[in-house]
């Protein structure tokens, strides 16, 4: 539909029924984005650009900007899109943006909240609090400088916050003359990096913001390109499924008690939804009861969604105050007062470790200690700083401080449990703000990894008073009762490389030959030891290790063990083979992922492509072939029984079977 012939139906509807008008819009769909990139990208000018060409700017407020731009625009005597959101004083001055400045402006299809963010790395904190609500992130590229350390910076925030869909706007191509050629060297070296990153939907967009080329209309200078325009793919990227509505969460903001006869419990649904006749658990307490009414703002509903605010009553009376969530009996999230999380310092006054602080969780507010700072990392590069220059010894690790605008991985303890998710599965309750205990001011903002708390490398038992013992049976005891010697074969190679095939045709040839021996199979292993890990880089790293520590008792003890694991890093399979010993065999399961893709046994490939399942090796995420491996197998090709008579060669010569 045009812009001219949707002005006559809403204009139509308002003469003939006001109602529906208002309805219309109030049920519309609402998308909040940010845009992000370096300076003079062009950020405040896309939005500027996007609300005067959808005809979103009022009269008086366009004379205002036509008169300012003589005064403050970057564009000479021209009128200045920019200046539309560059609202404060000094950001006109300087031509920058500095705070976050929000714009709403709706269309036929949707509602839009967009949070222009500052791309200096100085308020890095004012873009954490831009995207921590965003379910789009537009990240600007100016065509002729292409992917810089600003437009990393800004991916991996915007990654660190959860958000899974980008625009990467490739503006000013005006600049480089609509270059076809620049605008796919910018693609390719955008997704060169992007990998390692969580997002599930990225789509690129040649523009000119300043001209208004792909910005609302198709651009003739652009021809090239058959996409959608910025605007068009506004109003119909899917956000539908971002929403989580499986995992029930009803933080009580407060207690509803108009008369002796009704107690209610008050608060926003943070995810799931909630129905009358529900099974509920209160937390942390545990206490169980059913929902017996809903309560919206219009009055007694059947049923609510995220992110209603409604009130339930319960058909028990148990203990439920603010502070506390309702959960699914059958679906409780983690309980307890110690997590890990990435934290962003937004205060002048660096973060102490040691410093006892205010935790801010959903409706709670629990004291707390920030116990360490594990590890910072560089915004700009995404890789981790270890900063020992701060330790107070060699052995010390708890010296670490986070500065303003800086990033970390920290662990904090709290003074009481409390109810929480990761991050990843739920922006609500997997997030929270740290205040100062003195001034009460809001010092930084923490998205939370894991209730685990992973150990450093080599780092000493919590347990003080334990002794390792010796056994009365030596390793050649077992040598000798087994006629052979315990060692690990650990397979490694993409999904669908044909591990797990290699592992069980080696484990039933080397029983046939009287050898014992025994699998660790990648799925196997986290239905029972890993079951509480997930697929982040740190939970990957904590399988791997826990594996490694489960193999070389299995070789103590005379077994070979065959492990099936894409174990995708150098850095883990190194720690591995350091954990193990000399018994480390490394086998290169070497399956091209185009193969691997074909195969696809299990069907993760296809849904990784689609973007369900993220950070998935080979797709979303990088693998890291071995770089000296003991065995190299070509899986693609060869019959699995040359490979698995490759192994047993390999066996028999290093002495470990006869």
């Amino acid at each position: 539909m045009s812009e001219a012939n949707y002005q006559i139906q809403e204009k139509e509807l308002i003469e003939s029924d006001i109602a529906e008008y208002l309805n219309r819009h109030e049920t519309k769909d609402l998308l909040r984005l940010l845009t992000c990139g370096s300076v003079d990208d062009g950020k405040s000018t896309l939005i500027g650009r996007l609300l005067y060409d959808s005809h979103m700017i009022y009269e008086d407020q366009l004379e205002k900007v036509a008169k300012d731009s003589k005064v403050y625009g970057t564009t000479g005597e021209d009128f200045d899109p920019a200046l539309l959101t560059d609202g404060l004083k000094a950001e006109r001055e300087q031509g920058i943006t500095i705070d976050v400045a929000y714009r709403y402006f709706s269309t036929d299809k949707r509602k839009f909240i967009i949070a222009d963010c500052p791309g200096h790395e100085q308020y890095t904190r004012n873009m954490a609090t831009g995207a921590s609500t965003c379910n789009l992130a537009v990240i600007l590229i100016d065509a002729r400088y292409g992917v810089i350390r600003q437009t990393k910076r800004h991916s991996f925030i915007c990654s660190l916050l959860g958000i899974r869909h980008v625009i990467v706007a490739v503006n000013k191509m005006d600049l480089v003359d609509w270059s076809e050629q620049r605008y796919n060297e910018i693609v390719k070296d955008y997704n060169a990096f992007v990998g390692r990153l969580g997002f599930s939907d990225i789509h690129f967009i040649p523009m000119s913001a300043l001209k208004g080329d792909n910005v609302v209309e198709h651009s003739d200078n652009l021809s090239w390109y058959d996409g959608p325009t910025f605007l068009h793919h506004l109003e119909n990227v899917n956000i539908a499924t971002d929403r989580n509505l499986i995992d029930m969460r009803l933080p009580v903001q407060y207690v509803l008690r108009p008369n002796l006869d009704f107690r209610g419990f008050s608060g926003t649904l943070a995810s799931g939804v909630i129905r009358i006749g529900d099974k509920v658990a209160s937390l942390p307490s545990r206490q169980e009861s059913k929902i017996k009414a809903i309560y919206g703002p219009d009055g007694a509903i059947q049923e609510a969604f995220a992110p209603q605010a409604v009130t339930v009553t319960l058909e028990d009376e148990i203990d439920v105050s603010r502070g506390n969530m309702l959960v699914p009996v059958k679906n409780i999230p983690h309980i307890g007062n110690e997590f890990e999380a990435m934290v962003v310092w937004m205060h002048e006054d660096a973060a102490k470790s040691g410093k006892s602080y205010l935790i801010k969780h959903t409706s709670s507010m629990v004291p707390g200690v920030l116990s360490s700072v594990r590890y910072k990392v560089d915004v700009n590069t995404m890789k981790r700083e270890q900063d020992d220059s701060t330790l107070q010894d060699s052995d010390s690790q708890e010296a670490r401080s986070l500065e303003l605008n800086e990033i970390g991985r920290c662990h904090l303890t709290l003074h009481r449990p409390i109810a929480f998710d990761s991050y990843e599965r739920n922006r609500t309750t997997g997030a929270f703000i740290i205040v100062d205990r003195m001034t009460n001011v809001t010092v930084g903002a923490g998205m939370i990894i894991d209730r685990i708390v992973a150990k450093e490398k080599n780092a000493a038992p919590v347990s003080k008073n334990i002794v390792k013992s010796d056994s009365l049976v030596s390793a050649e005891d077992r040598q000798n009762l087994l006629n052979q010697k315990g060692s690990t074969l650990w397979l490694t190679g993409l999904s669908g490389s044909g591990k797990s095939t290699v592992a069980r045709q080696l484990e039933r040839e080397l029983t046939d030959m009287g050898h014992a021996c025994y699998i660790l199979d990648g799925d196997n292993v986290r239905h029972g030891l890993n079951r509480d890990l997930g697929f982040s880089a740190e939970d990957r790293s904590e399988n791997i290790r826990r594996i490694a520590e489960v193999s070389r008792l299995f070789n103590d003890a005379g077994i070979i063990v065959i492990t099936a694991f894409i174990s995708p890093t150098v850095q883990d399979r190194k720690g591995a083979r350091e954990i193990i010993g000399e018994g480390f065999v490394e086998v290169f399961v070497d399956t091209p992922l185009e193969i691997c893709e074909q195969r696809d046994p299990k069907g993760l490939y296809k849904k990784a492509r689609a973007g369900e399942i993220p950070q998935f090796t080979g797709i979303s995420a990088p693998y890291e072939p071995p770089v000296n491996p003991e065995i190299v197998l070509n899986a693609a090709d060869a019959p699995v029984e040359d490979s698995v008579d490759a192994i047993v060669s390999k066996l028999r010569d290093d002495g470990i079977i006869g």
